[in-house]
């Protein structure tokens, strides 16, 4: 049984193709390793932080003297995670807003959005952790790390395409996205104050990319055509045509033309039609 459950998490994660389950399954292998470490130190009393060295050598540093040496860190600060609250609250940040992208947009774009997005938060932070005069004295020993900016870009960008999508939360009762993510947006500006500053840098930054993302996706331009594999071209001989997939009744043409609707013009201008065609599609 045990084995059964390993099997289905390892498909959802590497091979099931769903981008959603690879980056909180990335992540939380990482993790594990550092969790398992801290936690023996902690109960031998070992006088040994695996936390300062993940910060050491993985994390993004803010001085620009350090980065030719750590030049690897503007990728590896998006896997690691300072505790297991850091991990979890990231995480569940993904999956909430990642299912309703994955409802509207295509795995590339996922990846683009998410791989860039933490990209332009290390650019943010270290741009940010330079120009301020306030941050100047404590530069060298400045790191960020975290999936945040990452994840501020897929939470933007689902508010972006589908403002209007509610969320039901206790006590509030349905909400609309788009406030969730401008109550995001405004936390990180005013915690450009606290000792996290980095980090709300780095998550504006991602949160910039998500949002200029969809509004280039929705005036015609796909940014994520660069991860597109171009088809081998062969010679087909006396072959039936290929049916295309359909989805409980909805063609995949039909949900290609949704889709490309959603880009250019928003989710807002579907018509009810099209909305019930796109809901059906997204439950197969």
């Amino acid at each position: 049984m045990n084995n059964n459950i390993f099997k289905d998490l390892s498909f959802k994660v590497f091979r099931s193709g769903n981008p959603l389950f690879f980056y909180i399954g990335i992540n939380t292998i990482i993790f594990i390793p550092t969790a398992l470490v801290a936690l023996v130190t902690f109960l031998t009393r070992t006088n040994f932080d695996v936390y300062d060295v993940v910060r050491e050598y993985f994390a993004l540093p803010a001085s620009v003297s350090k980065l030719p040496e750590r030049f690897y860190t503007v990728f590896t600060y998006m896997f690691f995670h300072d505790g297991f609250f850091h991990l979890f609250f990231n995480m569940l940040g993904l999956f909430w807003f990642g299912q309703v992208f994955m409802n509207f947009l295509k795995s590339r774009q996922f990846h683009f959005v998410f791989i860039t997005g933490g990209l332009a938060g290390a650019l943010f932070f270290i741009a940010g952790m330079n120009i301020f005069p306030v941050f100047a004295d404590g530069l060298g020993g400045i790191t960020v790390i975290g999936a945040s900016g990452c994840v501020m870009a897929i939470i933007v960008a689902t508010a972006t395409l589908v403002p209007n999508y509610a969320f039901f939360l206790m006590f509030l009762g349905e909400v609309k996205i788009k406030y969730l993510a401008l109550a995001y947006f405004i936390l990180d500006i005013l915690a450009l104050g606290s000792t996290n500053a980095g980090g709300s840098i780095a998550h504006i930054g991602g949160a910039v990319l998500g949002f200029t993302y969809i509004r280039i996706l929705q005036n015609g331009t796909d940014w994520s055509k660069i991860f597109e594999k171009k088809p081998k071209l062969r010679v087909v001989k006396n072959e039936q045509p290929i049916k295309k997939p359909t989805f409980k009744g909805v063609s995949q043409k039909e949900v290609d033309e949704i889709l490309d609707k959603i880009s250019k013009s928003g989710y807002d201008k579907l018509t009810a039609t099209e909305k019930e065609k796109l809901f059906k599609a997204s439950k197969d």
